[in-house]
């Protein structure tokens, strides 16, 4: 009497298996690179709070209001090059396209407090009203960081919520300390979390 033939185990559920952690793993990796899309990176951030230290003791000795306003005009073109330069050496690096994804997220809600605070600028400041414009400015800039960084590291919003801090305190105080907290939330905080990302996320 003939038995039947006993077929043998196949490794075929182990490798199922090992595929399908490979393929976990392959997802969990692309969210975590994906998550790590800053606005500025690190090295963009600390050469921006370089600059703006000085701009601030420069700005301050200004006789008038028209001069300290060109000051920092200046200064932010070149903040916004600096900016714009590393961020786009970073993304092409990580492999994160601008114009779509989280960069195009991102963008998308940083710009929009970035030009309320040009829109109030412009008309704050035929008014005479400069005393309000670095608080103004540290406040939108930061609404503008908080709401770009729930697309990037942790980082980046607490950055923007020190700046929001910094806004306020220069709105509640004399207007001869707004040259000092600009260079305490330009300078300072620039320096300060753009070293953190370079050194945490890759530069």
């Amino acid at each position: 009497m003939s038995r039947p033939l006993r077929l043998d185990r196949t490794e075929s559920p182990v490798s199922l298996h090992e595929r399908a952690m490979d393929d976990l793993r392959f997802i969990r990796k692309t969210m975590e690179r994906s998550g790590s899309f800053t606005a500025v990176p690190g090295w963009g951030g600390v050469a921006i709070g370089a600059i703006a230290l000085p701009a601030a003791w420069v700005a301050s000795q200004q006789p008038t209001p028209q001069r300290w306003l060109a000051v920092w005009l200046a200064t932010a073109a070149v903040a916004g090059a600096i900016a714009a330069a590393t961020l786009a050496i970073k993304s092409r690096r990580f492999g994160a396209p601008l114009a779509t994804g989280p960069g195009r997220k991102f963008l998308m809600s940083f710009l929009p407090p970035v030009g309320a605070a040009v829109a109030l600028t412009v008309a704050l400041f035929p008014d005479n009203s400069t005393a309000v414009l670095p608080g103004l400015w540290m406040l939108c800039y930061g609404a503008a960081v908080i709401s770009a960084g729930t697309f990037s590291v942790g980082a980046v919003p607490l950055m923007g919520i020190g700046f929001m801090w910094i806004g306020t305190l220069a709105l509640a105080t004399p207007a001869a300390w707004a040259d000092a907290w600009m260079a305490l939330g330009f300078g300072g905080l620039h320096l300060g979390f753009g070293a953190l990302i370079a050194r945490r996320h890759g530069g």
